[in-house]
């Protein structure tokens, strides 16, 4: 017997500008589509100024059988500090969605649903971190205090994580969780930097971590999105 899996994938949107300079939603959403993942954790999906309208228009998403997570009052946006959350319904249950407030220099906020889905039991925590490594480590630091407050449960954090780097001081600040291996995805055109990560908890598996490269990936954001495969560890 088949061993049930689940795709993730993160994606920065850029807003849905590409990188041809124009804003085009259906693009991303094809995008999306073409990477095959039940569940999108998204970052600067709406726009940066209050009331931080929608970049991926809501009808739009709709039509296109996701379900957008709430994570706040209906309206404009459809997350959280430009973090929102897509999945497939019909197999995925929502349990608990929440915002989370992380520190640091620049306003920032992270997103987290506890799901039940065909590999059992998984909570999704999607994040865009800040620019200045401090504030990346105070925010990871902050992550980790939150989930040490929750009760257990598998875990994934995925997103932009914004780390040139070999990401180190951040894995140091989310233990127990650990860092998959992830290729470049920024810029999109000729990837050199992995912004885009995952982190899993040790009660999960993961394939490795591949990044979607087929058109219109390529210039429909200044990031490729990257996915991967998940099962539960068998007990």
């Amino acid at each position: 017997m088949k061993t049930p899996s689940l795709r993730i994938a993160t994606y920065n949107l850029q807003k849905c500008v590409g990188m041809d300079l124009r804003r085009n939603p259906r693009r991303s959403l094809e995008v999306l589509e073409d990477t095959g993942a039940l569940i999108c954790v998204l970052q600067e999906a709406d726009k940066r100024l209050p009331p931080r309208p929608a970049a991926l228009p809501h009808d739009m998403v709709t039509a296109e059988k996701w379900q957008i997570l709430q994570f706040g009052a209906p309206g404009g946006s459809i997350g959280w500090h430009g973090n929102a959350m897509l999945m497939r319904p019909g197999t995925i249950h929502v349990v608990e969605t929440d915002q989370i407030d992380l520190p640091g220099f620049e306003p920032r906020g992270a997103i987290r649903a506890d799901l039940d889905t065909p590999i059992g039991p998984l909570r999704v925590i999607g994040v865009h971190l800040g620019l200045v490594p401090r504030s990346r480590r105070q925010q990871c630091a902050a992550l980790r205090r939150m989930l040490e407050r929750l009760p257990p449960r598998p875990t994934i954090i995925a997103g932009d994580f914004n780390e040139w780097g070999s990401g180190a001081d951040l894995n140091a600040e989310l233990a127990p969780l650990r860092f998959l291996p992830c290729p470049p995805s920024y810029p999109a055109i000729r990837p050199i930097a992995a912004l885009d990560r995952f982190w899993i908890s040790a009660d999960l598996s993961a394939g490795p971590v591949r990044p979607h490269l087929a058109q219109p990936a390529r210039i429909a954001s200044d990031h490729l999105p990257v996915t991967v495969e998940l099962t539960a560890q068998q007990r």
